[in-house]
């Protein structure tokens, strides 16, 4: 135990041989996080599009299978985004090595599994009402 400690004060072997390794992770899960939350905007963008054309330019059961169309266009969008969320924060757990880190990481990747899975869940139901398989 005393070893796990130890490596948690000092910041483990990379901080210690390889600085610029450390440095170069950091940027590339800050790369990541910046790519997610653009993959999340666009992912907003269209939503807000393509209902606003559904509510708009149709009537009916038509407005509400673009709509439902739609909304599982954003859920492959919010998928994605989660994904490189938790590639970024394993990225930033394994550069720290600090034990309240890793269960930080593992109560977020239980929390975002958790939505994605209820998400993908919805998506599918969505998709066997619009007959899409």
């Amino acid at each position: 135990m005393g070893g796990l400690i130890d490596m948690e004060s000092e910041g483990g072997v990379l901080h210690g041989q390889l600085p610029w390794l450390i440095e170069i992770l950091e940027i590339l899960a800050a790369v990541i996080d910046l790519a997610a939350i653009l993959l999340l905007l666009i992912g907003a963008s269209r939503f807000i599009i393509g209902v606003a054309v559904a509510e708009l330019g149709r009537k009916g059961v038509e407005r509400v299978r673009r709509t439902n169309r739609e909304r599982i266009e954003l859920g492959r969008y919010i998928l994605a985004g989660l994904e490189l969320f938790i590639v970024s924060d394993v990225i930033h757990t394994a550069l720290s090595l600090r034990f309240s880190d890793l269960m930080f990481l593992l109560m977020l990747v239980v929390i975002r599994s958790i939505t994605s899975y209820f998400l993908e869940r919805e998506l599918g139901q969505l998709k066997q009402e619009l007959g899409n398989d």
